[in-house]
C-alpha cells in the first residue's frame, strides 16, 4: 500500500493505479458500509423482485413478460459489473465510492472478482445466523463481517474529495427509480388493470346473466308485443334475427304465458367483453289448470355493447325445456 499523503494507490494484485488516498487501514463505520450496500445492492434487488413479480403475474412469454424479465436481467447484470468487476479496475463500488470505502485484502490490496464474488456469497452466512454476521464488525476490532473473516476481507476507509461520483450515484439512483417505476407502471397498465376488469365482468356477469335470460324469455300473452320487444332489446344485433323468427313461431303457434327463473348458474369463461355462462332453469307454461312447469339447461354467450350493458350474443339449449319430474 502506498504511504499515506500519495495521491494515488498502486493495487500490487490488479497492477493499476486507483485515483483514491488510503488511509491507514481505519476500518469503515458500520452506517458508511450499511449505505453503500443498500446503494449496491438494495436498491437493484428492489428492482429485480418489482420485475419478477410482474413477470409472474403476466402471461407466460408474453410481451410484458418477456420486457420485465429483460429489465430483470438488465439491472442484475449491472449490480454484478457494479459488484465483482468494477473494484477491480477502478478500487471502488458506486456506493462504497460515495461512503469513501473499500474492500481490501490483509496486505492491504485490492480484492480481485473473484474474491469478491465468494465474499458475496458468504453473506449469506451472515444472514443465517439471525442477521448477526451483519453487525459483527461494531465488535470486531477490525470492523469484519463473518464474510470478511472467512475470504480473508476488511472494508476500510479512504480518503479524497468524490463529488463527481455523487453525480454519477444520483444519476444510476434517478436510472434505477426510473425502471422500477416503469416496471410496476407496466405491471398496472398490462396485467393488473385487465385482470381486474376480467374479474368485474365476471361479477357483474353472476348477477346480470341470470336477471337478462329470464326476462328475454318470459313473456305473457297479454303483453306479448312488450314482452317482445324488451327481449330484442337484450341481444345483440347479430343474434336478433334468430330471436325474432323464434317470437314469429310462437306467435303462429299460439302463444302461452312463459315464465323462466333461473335456479342456478356459473361463469364459464369470459374477458372483459365477453363471456359464456351455463345456466339451470325452471318455469311455468300456461294457465292453470293446463299449466306445467318445465325445467331447461342453456349455454349463453354474452358480449358487451359499446355502452357498456351485456346482451345476449347466442343461447344454445343444452337439455330441452321438459315437464318437470319426466325423464329428458
Amino acid at each position: 500500500m502506498a504511504a499515506a499523503g500519495s495521491d494515488t494507490e498502486y493495487d500490487t494484485e490488479q497492477g493499476g493505479a486507483h485515483d483514491v488516498e488510503a488511509v491507514p487501514q481505519v476500518p469503515a463505520g458500520w452506517w458508511a458500509r450499511a449505505g453503500a450496500f443498500a446503494l449496491d445492492v438494495l436498491l437493484g434487488t428492489a428492482v429485480v423482485i418489482i420485475c419478477l413479480l410482474v413477470a409472474w403475474a403476466a402471461p407466460l412469454r408474453g410481451w410484458v413478460w418477456w420486457a420485465v424479465v429483460s429489465l430483470a436481467a438488465v439491472v442484475f447484470l449491472a449490480m454484478a459489473v457494479n459488484r465483482l468487476l468494477l473494484p477491480s479496475i477502478t478500487g471502488w463500488t458506486l456506493g462504497r465510492s460515495l461512503a469513501g470505502i473499500r474492500v481490501v485484502t490483509r496486505d492491504g490490496a485490492t480484492a480481485g472478482p473473484w474474491r469478491l464474488l465468494l465474499r458475496d456469497l458468504a453473506h449469506l452466512l451472515d444472514t443465517a445466523a439471525l442477521f448477526l454476521g451483519w453487525l459483527w464488525p461494531l465488535w470486531d476490532s477490525r470492523g469484519r463481517t463473518f464474510a470478511d473473516l472467512l475470504t480473508r476481507t476488511s472494508v476500510v476507509r479512504v480518503a479524497g474529495d468524490r463529488p463527481g461520483r455523487r453525480r454519477l450515484a444520483g444519476a444510476v439512483i434517478a436510472v434505477t427509480a426510473l425502471i422500477g417505476l416503469a416496471a410496476t407502471g407496466l405491471g398496472y397498465a398490462a396485467v393488473y388493470r385487465p385482470e381486474l376488469a376480467i374479474e368485474q365482468a365476471q361479477q357483474q356477469l353472476a348477477v346480470q346473466g341470470p336477471k337478462i335470460v329470464q326476462q328475454m324469455l318470459s313473456y305473457n300473452v297479454t303483453s306479448i308485443d312488450d314482452d317482445f320487444a324488451r327481449a330484442r332489446g337484450l341481444v345483440t344485433d347479430g343474434y336478433r334475427p334468430k330471436l325474432v323468427a323464434q317470437q314469429d313461431a310462437v306467435r303462429k303457434a299460439g302463444p302461452v304465458d312463459n315464465d323462466y327463473w333461473v335456479t342456478n348458474s356459473a361463469v364459464l369463461t369470459n374477458t372483459a367483453d365477453r363471456a359464456a355462462m351455463l345456466l339451470l332453469m325452471q318455469g311455468q307454461r300456461g294457465e292453470a289448470p293446463k299449466q306445467r312447469l318445465i325445467t331447461a339447461t342453456v349455454r349463453v354467450e354474452f358480449v358487451r355493447s359499446a355502452s357498456g350493458q351485456w346482451q345476449v350474443d347466442n343461447l344454445s339449449v343444452l337439455a330441452k325445456p321438459n315437464p318437470a319430474g319426466q325423464a329428458k
